[in-house]
């Protein structure tokens, strides 16, 4: 916490596109924390080279990153909106960090293992120490809360700990953070697959909806979305995945519950209710892409964002960091 307000942050990487299944659990709720907390939404560029990156691809999708973190209604006056190599406070008490980190807790981490199962020919110390760049990113700005996917929430407890740890050796350094998981839409699953998350990686294009998607594209992936053999339409995770995942999107898109939309649907088919969820997601995606147009054409205006977030995250990250390595016994000449 600074002062009196208390302090939210998030980051999202520039790698592949986004998925609704980023803009439901993390983009589209981002917004609302501006009114109660001071907010930073960073574009984590940094962690995205765990994988190996087109350079001309990774400049680009950061650009586009910035401009829907806009589209989706984060108000540059109200939100520190940076990309996270433009602030080197986050890797220099990354570096901090890892001497407090466990090599027994990084082995354990979720996300580790399938990262190194998919990327085999590539396994990095980066990939490793992932969620120590993670921690410091949430603890230079003395976060009170993550908003995260719940894939994610591992890797805060993670942070947590580090902060505890580190508190221990140098009192009342660190804030501990707390998680904090939407409840509607915390998990969309692949309409190919409904057993598994959907991912903006997926090789099949019919598994995922992109937030940037056209019209016509989004409709007719949901239309050829994997269902079951029965024709009712019920929410049942265990013996309707497919359908119970539609109605979970149906749901963050239209605001209904799961019994409005089971009443809703009551005696129709599977295809009118893949129709009817294709066409809410369109629609609710639509203006998201119009801005989303708008903010992309003014490079110029990006840039300017770029550059003044980054000078304002630096000015909160300096202070943490300076705390940091004061505690330490670095040697300071100011």
């Amino acid at each position: 916490m600074f002062g009196d307000q208390k302090v939210s942050f998030s980051g999202v990487q520039p790698s592949g596109n986004l998925t609704i299944g980023n803009y439901l659990g993390a983009l589209r709720n981002f917004s609302a924390y501006s009114e109660a907390y001071k907010t930073f939404y960073c574009v984590v560029d940094e962690h995205a080279i765990t994988v190996r990156q087109v350079p001309a691809e990774l400049r680009r999708r950061t650009y586009e990153t910035l401009a829907l973190y806009m589209a989706c209604g984060l108000d540059p006056e109200k939100n520190t909106l940076y990309v996270q190599s433009m602030v080197h406070e986050h890797a220099e008490l990354s570096w901090i960090l890892n001497c407090f980190t466990m090599f027994g807790e990084l082995s354990r981490m979720t996300q580790f293992k399938d990262k190194s199962a998919k990327h085999a020919d590539n396994i990095n110390a980066g990939l490793f120490t992932y969620p120590v760049l993670m921690a410091s990113d949430i603890l230079l700005y003395q976060t009170d809360v993550v908003p995260v996917g719940v894939d994610q929430k591992q890797h805060v407890e993670l942070c947590r700990d580090i902060a505890t740890r580190f508190n221990q050796v140098y009192p009342d350094t660190f804030t501990i953070p707390e998680p904090i998981v939407a409840k509607q839409g915390r998990k969309i699953m692949s309409l190919a697959e409904p057993e598994k998350k959907m991912s903006k990686s997926d090789e099949n294009p019919n598994a995922v909806v992109y937030i940037l998607d056209d019209r016509d594209t989004i409709i007719r992936k949901f239309k050829r979305a994997v269902t079951d053999s029965e024709s009712e339409i019920r929410y049942d995770e265990a013996a309707k995945p497919g359908v119970s995942n539609l109605i979970t999107i149906y749901s963050c898109f239209t605001g209904k519950t799961v019994e409005e939309i089971e009443r809703e649907f009551d005696g129709k088919g599977y295809g009118d209710f893949k129709a009817a969820v294709g066409e809410a997601c369109a629609d609710a995606l639509a203006p998201v892409q119009a801005e989303f147009n708008r903010r992309l054409a003014d490079k110029a205006g990006l840039e300017a964002q770029m550059k003044k977030g980054a000078e304002e995250a630096s000015w909160y990250a300096r202070r943490t960091l300076s705390k940091v390595q004061k505690k330490l016994g670095f040697v300071q000449i100011r």
